[in-house]
């Protein structure tokens, strides 16, 4: 990964240059899970959230689908919340469907992912959290 400032260039540039439709994959309508509340967040800061879980429920008011590959429309930016194991095989999902930039989210790390994403082409960053950053901005 690049220095500190690339890296918060890079988040500056997700959250207000790369488009609003964000998929966050691990989204369900469990309220205790972390990723419940931040796509509220997501939403408040006038995100297009699109949940992504093997359920593909509706979770604050926004149809829900089993994989990324099932989204019949372009997504801007993919969020994970999944466990480091996985997160690679997602970003690698997100390359294919043409996403522009990749987070994976706080405790979420795979260097190996990270480097063949951003050889794609496609931002991303690792290890932070969009409702942190997103009033930090200002």
């Amino acid at each position: 990964m690049g220095d500190e400032r690339d890296e918060q260039e890079t988040i500056r540039r997700i959250l207000t240059e790369t488009g609003d439709t964000w998929a966050v994959v691990g989204l369900s309508a469990n309220e205790r899970r972390a990723a419940y509340g931040v796509a509220r967040v997501l939403q408040r800061y006038g995100k297009r959230i699109v949940p992504v879980h093997p359920k593909a429920e509706t979770v604050h008011g926004e149809r829900g689908y089993p994989e990324l590959a099932a989204i019949p429309f372009p997504v801007d930016v993919v969020d994970v919340f999944v466990n480091s194991s996985v997160a690679g095989g997602i970003a690698d999902q997100a390359v294919a469907i043409g996403a522009k930039a990749v987070w994976f989210q706080l405790g979420v790390v795979d260097e190996a992912a990270y480097e063949r994403t951003r050889a794609a082409g496609v931002e991303m960053v690792m290890d932070r959290c969009p409702a942190i950053e997103l009033p930090l901005l200002g």
